[in-house]
C-alpha cells in the first residue's frame, strides 16, 4: 500500500514598522530565511498593511521595530492592541522579534523584549536567536544591516520556520 502524504504549507508573517527603511531591510533578510525551508509561505508586511486575517492564518509571527524610547514603535504596538480580541486564537503560535536602532546603546534589547512581552500576552511560544547566531534575544542592528546581521537574520527566519514545521507535524 502506497500512502501519498502531502505536507501542509506553513504560514509565517514577518511584520515590521520602518521609518528609515533599515527595519524593512532586516525584515527582508529574515523572510529569506523563512523561505529557505521547504513548504513555507512567508508574508512580508508593513504594520500599515496588517489585517485580522494575517494574524489568524499565521502559524508564526516575526515582528520588528525600530527603537522608540527603548520600546517598540507605536505603529507596531497598535497592531497588537488592535487584535487583542484574537488573543485566545493566537495561543501556541510561534513568535520572534527583531529591532534596529540609530546607536549601539539605542535600546535594541529592550525593544525586542517589549515585542516578545506582547507575544507572551497573546499566548505565543516565543523564541530568540539560534545558538549559531551572535545575539541573545534576537536579531538587531545599528543602521543598515551589514553582512553578518543579514546572515543572522536569515538564521532566525529559518529557525522559526523549522520550529513551525515541527509543531505542525
Amino acid at each position: 500500500m502506497v500512502v501519498n502524504m502531502q505536507l501542509s504549507v506553513c504560514n509565517v508573517l514577518v511584520m515590521y514598522h520602518s521609518k528609515t527603511g533599515n527595519t524593512k531591510k532586516l525584515a527582508k533578510e529574515i523572510a529569506k530565511g523563512v523561505k529557505s525551508v521547504k513548504n513555507m509561505e512567508c508574508h512580508l508586511k508593513s504594520t500599515s498593511d496588517i489585517k485580522k486575517e494575517d494574524f489568524l492564518t499565521a502559524d508564526a509571527i516575526i515582528a520588528g521595530s525600530p527603537v522608540y524610547f527603548g520600546t517598540m514603535a507605536s505603529e507596531l504596538k497598535q497592531v497588537f492592541d488592535r487584535y487583542v480580541g484574537l488573543r485566545k486564537k493566537m495561543g501556541d503560535k510561534v513568535g520572534a522579534a527583531f529591532s534596529t536602532s540609530g546607536d549601539e546603546l539605542g535600546g535594541n534589547e529592550t525593544t525586542i523584549i517589549s515585542i516578545l512581552q506582547a507575544m507572551l500576552i497573546y499566548g505565543m511560544i516565543v523564541i530568540g536567536d539560534p545558538l549559531n547566531a551572535t545575539g541573545h534575544y534576537s536579531i538587531s542592528c545599528v543602521g543598515t544591516p551589514n553582512k553578518k546581521t543579514s546572515e543572522n537574520a536569515k538564521k532566525l527566519g529559518k529557525r522559526v520556520a523549522i520550529l513551525v514545521k515541527k509543531l505542525k507535524s
